[in-house]
């Protein structure tokens, strides 16, 4: 099973933690709001992600579960075992 992060951009409040801590997958547009990479992430990468997630202070980014050969998640986006 693949993991993923996401971000909430209704939620985001701009901080730029997530940047800061995991640059191989969060750049910041102009205005400070991430631009999140979705590909599934690599499994050196899941413990930066992890740390991302947690150090975000609105909660607006998610570490999700995806199982391994299928599209983006469930339909209703109920299935997601996110961090948060």
């Amino acid at each position: 099973m693949s993991q993923r992060l996401r971000v909430n951009p209704i939620q985001c409040a701009a901080h730029g933690m997530c940047a800061e801590l995991l640059p191989e997958r969060v750049t910041l547009d102009d205005w400070g709001y991430p631009i999140v990479d979705e590909t599934p992430l690599s499994a050196d990468l899941v413990a930066h992600a992890r740390r991302a997630v947690a150090a975000c202070p609105v909660f607006a980014l998610k570490l999700e579960a995806q199982a391994s050969g299928h599209g983006r998640g469930t339909a209703s986006g109920n299935g997601s075992a996110g961090e948060r």
